[in-house]
């Protein structure tokens, strides 16, 4: 599905009074004073311009541009928080539906939960759940959107103890591509739920959640432990064996960048190659502290994990990744840190060259893999650790080289591979994407798109294609 910009626009032209009088928020054209600023998303490296931005009031507002599109033959991007890594909540010469407007979050602190909008940010989800000593397992950054994280299946802080966002979810209401609203949960549109849990975008939009609440704080034990970079090989070495008996209450990151420039990190140390190993332990900070004394014997140049507020912790990742950076990803899980994953990670992080590229390793397991990998779309359950690598520069300059840098990581690295998390792929292809969920939860997801939308209305995403009728 496509179209030249000057057809988009005649079209949009011919039906927009129609289209005005059905929508109640603002429609917005290329030549609004606001388009500038509306067309823009988190990832700076795509600039891209859509016919219309609908900035959808509500519920009735997606099925009015859903129904809009499908029948002038436009193409249609989704917009959550626009945090998609490559892009994906804009698009050229089509409809944006746009969902951030709608940030409407409800708590239920005696049923332990929160229905939430699709234009929620993670950072506001917790903001409300916080005020009962409760949270969602969500994501790391707090202006990544809920809706797209929650989709793809949600790896951040809380998932080794209480599993992903999507093992979190109850039910979610869905505009269909042909306009119907459904709602979708254990028992009703049961295979539609199963899908929703991993499966992306591809089945509608996504206008309301439905979570669990777990109880989490309000204070953790939290933060980065910092080690010179020349140590990487030999204290991954030790963290490998070390988390084999953490408990699930201690979620780690293992990140290595240039130190950024924050007030909480010694100017000398600034700019200089670092390995963290980044700790999240929400039970008791004395059983925490217990926990990481093998870690800190081992010498760190700085310790800033302390007793803080849990959403002081889930937003300590924020001013590494603003909006309007230019971003390039490549990730893969791999089964654990063999030598072998070691030896290349230590390697190729001394070859970062901007100040703001890095890699996190997440460390899984825990209740993310209890949980069975048939209940949900989200595949990966078995994996030890996802590796997201980040290249990243202020803007243009730069950019090609650190992009071949991940480049070449990940082929580094790609013999080792498990498989790979929906959520942190680019545009890589239909073949990638079929890797991410394995042949029969790719055959079983195609067969529910074709149920849903079997025309691809809702191509712009890690897409799954229908099934062949």
């Amino acid at each position: 599905m496509s179209t030249d910009s000057g057809t988009a626009a005649k079209v949009i032209d011919e039906a927009y009074d129609t289209l005005a009088k059905e929508f109640r928020g603002p429609l917005v054209r290329p030549d609004d004073p606001s388009y500038a600023t509306d067309r823009r998303i988190w990832n700076g490296a795509v600039d891209r311009r859509p016919a219309l931005i609908a900035r959808c009031a509500g519920v009735a507002d997606v099925i009015t541009v859903v129904r809009f599109a499908a029948s002038a033959g436009l193409p249609v991007a989704v917009r959550g928080g626009g945090h998609s890594f490559p892009g994906h909540s804009v698009c050229d010469d089509g409809i944006v539906v746009d969902l951030s407007p709608m940030r409407g979050i409800r708590v239920d602190p005696e049923q332990r939960t929160a229905r939430a909008q699709a234009g929620v940010l993670l950072g506001e989800l917790d903001h409300e759940t916080q005020a009962f000593g409760l949270a969602v397992p969500a994501g790391v950054v707090t202006h990544t959107g809920l809706a797209g994280l929650t989709l793809g299946g949600g790896i951040g802080w809380l998932m080794r103890a209480y599993g992903l966002t999507v093992d979190q979810l109850l039910s979610a209401d869905l505009v269909t591509a042909d306009g119907s609203l459904v709602t979708a949960d254990e028992n009703r549109n049961a295979e539609l739920f199963w899908g929703l849990r991993g499966g992306g975008g591809n089945f509608g939009v996504v206008t309301e959640f439905t979570f669990r609440l777990n109880p989490v704080g309000p204070e953790v034990l939290a933060g980065p432990l910092i080690w010179p970079m020349e140590r990487s090989a030999s204290l991954l070495r030790f963290y490998r064996d070390w988390i084999t008996d953490v408990p699930d209450g201690l979620t780690t990151v293992v990140m290595h960048r240039k130190a950024p420039p924050l007030p909480f990190i010694p100017p000398e140390l600034h700019g200089a190659p670092v390995v963290m190993v980044v700790c999240c332990h929400i039970g008791p900070v004395e059983e925490g502290e217990r926990v990481l004394r093998p870690l800190r014997a081992q010498g760190p140049l700085l310790d800033l994990c302390v007793p803080k507020p849990f959403t002081a912790h889930q937003a300590m990742f924020d001013p590494s990744f603003p909006h309007g950076r230019w971003y390039y990803f490549k990730a893969l899980d791999v089964a654990r840190l063999t030598d072998e994953v070691i030896d290349v990670v230590a390697e190729h992080a001394a070859r970062i060259r901007s100040p703001f590229t890095s890699f996190p390793i997440f460390q899984l397991g825990g209740a993310v893999a209890r949980t069975g990998d048939d209940e949900t779309a989200y595949t990966g359950r078995t994996a030890g650790h996802t590796v997201n690598l980040n290249a990243i520069t202020e803007d243009a300059e730069g950019f090609e080289a650190e992009r071949e840098w991940a480049r070449e990581f990940w082929s580094a690295l790609a013999p080792h591979q498990t498989g790979v998390y929906v959520n942190f792929l680019m545009n890589e292809g239909e073949d990638r994407v079929r890797q991410a969920y394995g042949p029969q939860k790719y055959d079983r997801l195609r067969r529910l798109k074709a149920h849903y939308d079997p025309d691809n209305l809702f191509h712009l995403n890690q897409n799954i294609p229908p099934a062949a009728a």
